[in-house]
């Protein structure tokens, strides 16, 4: 069932959905700190800052919702790794011992277009910055810098992807170590552009809209990375730390994060006119208070950071593509995914309009069916005592059958439910979202639960306890198979 595999230096990876052969598992689990970091560490981070307190909340509650937020949502993604290190195959092939096997298309369905979504919206801010900064500079800033910017980094994002699994941790190693040193020498040089008593006087939120700002960071995180989190760790060997595998999976992704939130929040709460130009360009606004000298630099730390997202997505977006059903080499499939990637940042770039609505309402939409599906994984997870079987995995008539209805039914529900409880006014397609608060009597859409955005919390909650409680049942007679 599995290829064979010498992806060494820029040879394309052989490695498609199959399980990696005893031969080529290999590594610690503090390897897993590149990738995850540098995915991470992107300036993005510095945004978030004003993301959250658009909220209506304090520095301080920002401070507790951002920590919070991070590496809850990161600890999901470790969790999730350890299915890589048992069942060494995609994170969306091993879910399918939970769904069946073709039952699984649901929820590769929905990681397809939340992975897809994401390194778009990464090329999109990638692109942007680039022209901004060139812009003032004096170098251009109209369409022809918008153009090549997009060349450039849809090229690195594309051909990472392609080559696959060797050449992406040699990249996040290096862009781990430039954009960390570069970011700190970011923070350094705008440190001098925070008030603290302008930011300790940004007055409290409500607990609503601090569950709010929470969510949408818990969504905008490692949320958003847990439908990948086997991708990487499915190459360890099988003996591997369960505790390190979680570990560094969580410490990886949260430890850039939360220092980068940090500092965000600094700067926005000094600035209201910076907060709002945030809005509008998530990265280029943050160049405003640099030095002329240092603005090369950013556009590379910028444009760096936001590509080692997008590697990352691209890799595991064309896993969940094959996933699907689409019959052909992964390279063709990472090669899709960037045809798809390059439209959408064509189309938002030069045709759209306000961006930050749209881009919370794409992580708020997205991210209640996948907190279904990461509860129901973390469930199917937690009960399993053995290995998966492998063959299985890929085998309709085999243990894990072809649709297992439970999970496949409460993904739905939960995804229904979670989406009545959510709302996103900043995006008009998204109008129709949040029908339940006011049956459930929690005020209408802009009453003071509607923010508090709790589907994405309740379905993660209700995948993971029918899962466990109703599913256990299955996952016994699966491993009781001889």
């Amino acid at each position: 069932m599995s290829e064979q595999v010498e992806s060494r230096g820029f040879t394309v990876e052989s490695n498609g959905l199959n399980v990696i052969a005893d031969a080529d598992r290999k590594g610690r689990p503090s390897q897993l700190f590149w990738p995850w970091f540098g995915a991470n560490v992107s300036v993005l981070g510095l945004s978030y800052g004003a993301f959250a307190l658009g909220f209506g909340i304090s520095f301080w509650q920002a401070v507790v919702a951002g920590a919070i937020g991070i590496a809850f949502s990161f600890l999901l993604c470790g969790l999730i790794a350890l299915a890589g290190k048992r069942g060494s195959a995609p994170t969306l092939v091993l879910s399918r011992a939970a769904f069946g096997v073709r039952g699984n298309k649901l929820p590769s369905l929905v990681s397809w277009v939340l992975t897809v979504g994401w390194e778009t919206v990464l090329t999109i801010l990638a692109t942007l910055a680039t022209a901004t900064v060139f812009e003032r500079l004096g170098w251009g800033g109209g369409a022809v810098t918008k153009v090549i910017a997009l060349l450039v980094v849809g090229v690195l994002i594309v051909a990472c992807g392609v080559l696959g699994f060797d050449l992406i941790m040699r990249a996040q190693t290096i862009i781990t170590v430039v954009t960390g040193v570069l970011t700190v020498v970011y923070i350094a040089l705008v440190a001098d552009k925070i008030h603290w008593s302008t930011v300790a006087a940004i007055p409290h939120g409500s607990t609503q809209q601090l569950i709010g700002a929470l969510v949408f960071v818990m969504t905008g995180f490692g949320l958003g990375w847990v439908n990948a989190a086997a991708d990487y760790s499915r190459y360890l060997p099988r003996g591997s730390s369960s505790r390190g595998v979680v570990g560094w999976t969580t410490f990886g992704g949260s430890v850039a994060p939360v220092v980068l939130l940090l500092f965000g929040l600094l700067l926005a709460g000094s600035s209201a006119d910076l907060s709002r130009a945030i809005g509008a360009d998530p990265i280029g606004a943050l160049a405003a208070a640099l030095p002329t000298w240092f603005l090369v630099p950013f556009v590379i730390v910028a444009v760096l950071g936001l590509v080692g997202g997008a590697v990352l997505d691209i890799y595991s977006s064309g896993l969940a593509l094959l996933s699907i059903g689409l019959p052909a080499p992964r390279y063709v499939a990472a090669l899709i995914d960037g045809v798809v990637m390059i439209a959408g940042t064509i189309y938002v770039v030069f045709f759209g309009t306000e961006f930050f609505g749209q881009f919370q309402g794409f992580l708020i939409t997205l991210g209640v069916p996948i907190a279904a599906w990461c509860g129901i994984m973390l469930a199917d997870i937690a009960t399993r005592r053995r290995d998966y079987t492998e063959r299985d995995l890929y085998d309709s008539t085999g243990r894990y059958g072809d649709i297992r209805w439970l999970p496949v039914i409460t993904m739905i529900v939960a995804t229904g439910i979670g989406w009545g409880l959510v709302v996103n006014t900043y995006a008009s397609w998204l109008s129709w979202q949040g029908y339940l608060l006011h049956p459930l009597g929690l005020g209408a859409k802009d009453g003071a639960w509607a923010y508090a955005n709790l589907g994405v919390l309740v379905a993660l909650v209700l995948g993971f306890v029918v899962q466990r409680l109703a599913g256990a049942k299955a996952v016994r007679h699966q491993e009781a198979l001889a």
